[in-house]
C-alpha cells in the first residue's frame, strides 16, 4: 500500500491513500458554534453516558464479564450482535477524546476507554477469537451461522472502535485487541479457510481502514476477498430471498441497493474502500451506478432510505410511502458513510448533498433535545399519536411515535453517537490546488497544503437557518491556491452569490463556486445560498405521495406537527394551496397558506368508495398551517406528523369578511 502523503497521519474516520481529495482530520478541524457544535454537546455530556449506562443496566457490557469467567453460556443477554454497540460506543468516546489532541486530555472519557477495553480484552480468546454468543461451552459452534450470528459484523466495530483509539491516541489495548481480532479473520476466512461472508457486511470497510492505519496489506486483500465473495450464494436463502444479504448479486454486476438498507449501505462502502485501494475503477464505476439508481428511484425526500419495515428493506423503484417509511437511522449513517467515500474517490459534490440532507433530516431527528431517547425509524407521516415511553424501560423496536431511551436492538443510539463525534472529519477536504468547503457550520479549519504551505480558515454561519457562510482566511500560503465552497443542488432556481474580498458579486450555481488568487490573512469570502421556504414535489411515478406538497427550507425538510393545531384536529385534516409561496413564521417556524378541513358531522360510510358524483368534499376554512423542521418533531409529547400535505380542494369556507383562497 502507497503510505498517505500528508506530514503526519491526520485524525480521521476515513483515511484513503489514493483518490480526488484528502480528508481534513479532528486535528484540523474544529467545530465553534451553530448547529451541530450544540447537538455535539448534547452528544459528549449526555448521549455517551446515556449510551454506557444503559448497557451496564441491560447486560451487554457484563456479557464480557461473563464470558471471561466461564459462564456467558447462561448469564448472556441481547441479541446475538449486542457485541457491536459496546465496540460502537468505544469507537465514539475514542473520537470524543481526539476532539481535545493537543489541548489537554479529556481525563474522563480516557478513563471510560480504559475500563471498557479491560472488560473487552479479557473475554478474547488467545487465537483473537472475540465473541460472546457463540464458540464458547453451551454455545453453539464458531462461525455455524454467518447468515444471522453477526461474528464479523461485530468485528468490524471492534476494529473500527481500534483504528479510532490508534488515530486519536496511538497504540493501546484496545488497538491490539482489534488486530488480534483482525488477524484471526484474515486466518480463519482467508484463501484455504471458511468459504464464506457475513450475513451482515461491515468487516469490509473495517479491515480496509486497518489497513490503512497499519500499512499492512492483508487486511486489505482480506477485505477485497470479502467483497469478490459476495453474491456468489455462499449464504443459505430465506423468506426474504438472498437479496436481504446482497448474496443474489455479485458487487459488479449489481444495479441498485437492494434488501436490508444498511446492509446494503455498509457493503457499498466497503466496496469504495476497496476499491480505491486497489485502483480498480470498475468497482468504484459499479458502486457509482448504484447509488446513482437507488438516490433516483428508492430515496425519500429526507434522504431516508428503506421502505420496509418486515425485512429494513429497500421497496421497488419509486415505492416511497411516507407513513410505512422505515428509513432507519442507522440507514441514514451509512448513507452518510458511503456519501463521503464517494465524494472523497470522485470530488463530485452530489454526494456531500444528500449527505447534508441526511445530516439534517435523519441523524439530526433522532437524539432527542436532551440526547436521551432516539428515534429508530424515520416515519414522514404519523397517523396516531404515540405514547411516552417509560423512561425505565427498554422498548421493543419503535415505530417513530416517539422516541425511546433503548431499544431491545440498539444499534441506532450508538451509530448516532459515533457520528456526532467524528462529524468535524465531514466538513472539510484538500488537494493539490486548495480547499474544500462540502458541509457548513462555524468552524476553525488549519491544513498544510502540498508542498508545506500552511492554511487557515474561520468559517462563521448560522447555517440552515441562514444561508450567509463567511470565510475568513486566518493564514494563506505564500502562493496562490483554491477555496472551494459547495453550492448545493437545492439552490437550483434561485439565485445564490460568491462575494469576493474586494465585494466583487457573481451568481453561482449548484456544484461548486471557487476562488482562485494569492489570498491574504484577513480576507474574507462569503457564500449567500437562497435559504427560504419552497413547496417541494415528487416525482408522478411516487404514487403515495401523488396530489400532495412538502416544504424545504435549504436542506432542511418540514412537516405539520398536531401541536401546532387547533384542539381537536390532527395533521390529515391539513390542505395547502401551492399557488402562494409558503413564509418565515416565528421562532423557526414555517407558515405554508392552506386551510383545514371542518368535519362535515356526516356518519361513518358503511363503504369507503363512490363514484365522484355522489362524492360530497369536505368544507375548509383558510388558516396558515405552521410548520416546523423535521428533525424536532415529537419533542413536546406525542403528536401526528406528516411531511406530505394534500393540495386542498378548490372550495374554501372563510371566516368572516377574510378572502377564500383560491
Amino acid at each position: 500500500m502507497r503510505e498517505n502523503s500528508t506530514p503526519r497521519p491526520p485524525v480521521l474516520p476515513v483515511a484513503p491513500t489514493s483518490g480526488r481529495l484528502r480528508p481534513l482530520g479532528l486535528d484540523e478541524v474544529r467545530i465553534t458554534g451553530g448547529f451541530w457544535a450544540r447537538r455535539r454537546e448534547v452528544n459528549a455530556t449526555a448521549t455517551l453516558g446515556h449510551c454506557r449506562h444503559w448497557m451496564e443496566r441491560v447486560g451487554w457490557i457484563g456479557n464480557f464479564r461473563a464470558a471471561a469467567e466461564g459462564r456467558v453460556h447462561r448469564d448472556r443477554r441481547g441479541r446475538e450482535f449486542a457485541d457491536s454497540d459496546v465496540y460502537k460506543l468505544l469507537e465514539a468516546m475514542s473520537w470524543q477524546a481526539g476532539q481535545h489532541t493537543g489541548t489537554g486530555a479529556d481525563t474522563r472519557t480516557d478513563a471510560g476507554i480504559a475500563s471498557l477495553t479491560e472488560t473487552i480484552a479479557a473475554a478474547q480468546e488467545p487465537d483473537g477469537y472475540l465473541s460472546t454468543a457463540f464458540g464458547r461451552p453451551g454455545q453453539r459452534p464458531r462461525y455455524s451461522d454467518l447468515e444471522w450470528g453477526h461474528e464479523l459484523y461485530c468485528y468490524g466495530h471492534l476494529i473500527q472502535a481500534g483504528v479510532a483509539e490508534l488515530r486519536t491516541r496511538g497504540e493501546s489495548e484496545l488497538t491490539k485487541t482489534a488486530r488480534r481480532a483482525a488477524d484471526h479473520v484474515c486466518a480463519a476466512f482467508g484463501p484455504g479457510g471458511i468459504e464464506g461472508v457475513c450475513g451482515h457486511p461491515e468487516i469490509e470497510t473495517a479491515l480496509v481502514e486497518l489497513a490503512r492505519a497499519t500499512g499492512e496489506q492483508r487486511y486489505l486483500d482480506q477485505a477485497a476477498l470479502f467483497v469478490e465473495r459476495r453474491g456468489r450464494g455462499t449464504l443459505a436463502d430465506t423468506e426474504f430471498g438472498r437479496a436481504y444479504f446482497q448474496d443474489d448479486l455479485p458487487v459488479r454486476e449489481a444495479t441498485v441497493l437492494r434488501g436490508h438498507a444498511v446492509r446494503a449501505l455498509y457493503l457499498a462502502a466497503g466496496a469504495v474502500d476497496v476499491a480505491v485501494e486497489t485502483r480498480d475503477d470498475s468497482l468504484l464505476a459499479a458502486v457509482v451506478r448504484q447509488w446513482e439508481t437507488t438516490v433516483a428511484r428508492r430515496t425519500y425526500l429526507t434522504g431516508g432510505m428503506g421502505a420496509h419495515h418486515r425485512d429494513e428493506s429497500f421497496g421497488d423503484d419509486f415505492v416511497l410511502p411516507p407513513d410505512r417509511a422505515y428509513a432507519e437511522t442507522c440507514a441514514g449513517v451509512a448513507s452518510v458513510m458511503l456519501g463521503w467515500r464517494l465524494l472523497l474517490a470522485t470530488g463530485d459534490p452530489r454526494y456531500a448533498d444528500l449527505a447534508e440532507r441526511t445530516l439534517f433530516n435523519v441523524v439530526a431527528a433522532s437524539p432527542s433535545q436532551d440526547g436521551r431517547a432516539f428515534f429508530y425509524t424515520n416515519t414522514l407521516h404519523r397517523r396516531t399519536r404515540g405514547t411516552a415511553p417509560d423512561a425505565d424501560a427498554e422498548s421493543p423496536r419503535a415505530e417513530s411515535g416517539t422516541r425511546a431511551p433503548w431499544f431491545a436492538v440498539s444499534c441506532c443510539p450508538t451509530n448516532v453517537a459515533r457520528t456526532l463525534a467524528l462529524l468535524p472529519a465531514y466538513l472539510a477536504t484538500a488537494d493539490d490546488r486548495g480547499v474544500q468547503l462540502h458541509q457548513y457550520a462555524d468552524a476553525d479549519i488549519a491544513t498544510t497544503l502540498t508542498g508545506g504551505h500552511p492554511v487557515a480558515l474561520r468559517v462563521r454561519t448560522d447555517y440552515p437557518h441562514d444561508g450567509r457562510v463567511t470565510v475568513r482566511i486566518t493564514r494563506s500560503a505564500d502562493r496562490p491556491w483554491t477555496l472551494s465552497l459547495r453550492v448545493p443542488a437545492w439552490a437550483a432556481g434561485a439565485p445564490a452569490w460568491l462575494v469576493d474580498a474586494d465585494g466583487t458579486r457573481r451568481a453561482v450555481a449548484p456544484g461548486t463556486a471557487a476562488v482562485t488568487r494569492a489570498f491574504r490573512a484577513g480576507d474574507e469570502i462569503r457564500l449567500e445560498l437562497p435559504v427560504a421556504p419552497r413547496w417541494v414535489g415528487a416525482d408522478p411515478r411516487v404514487d403515495a405521495v401523488r396530489g400532495t406538497v412538502a416544504v424545504q427550507r435549504g436542506p432542511v425538510v418540514y412537516c405539520a406537527e398536531s401541536v401546532d393545531l387547533p384542539a381537536g384536529r390532527e395533521v390529515d385534516s391539513v390542505r395547502v394551496d401551492p399557488s402562494a409561496r409558503p413564509q418565515d413564521g416565528p421562532s423557526g417556524t414555517v407558515l405554508a397558506p392552506g386551510a383545514l378541513t371542518v368535519p362535515d358531522g356526516r356518519p361513518e360510510a358503511p363503504w369507503p368508495y363512490a363514484v365522484p358524483e355522489a362524492t360530497r368534499a369536505p368544507a375548509v376554512r383558510a388558516s396558515p398551517v405552521v410548520l416546523v423542521p423535521y428533525y424536532s418533531w415529537a419533542n413536546r409529547g406525542p403528536s401526528t406528523m406528516r411531511v406530505w400535505l394534500p393540495v386542498r380542494e378548490a372550495d374554501v369556507e372563510a371566516d368572516g369578511p377574510e378572502r377564500p383562497l383560491p
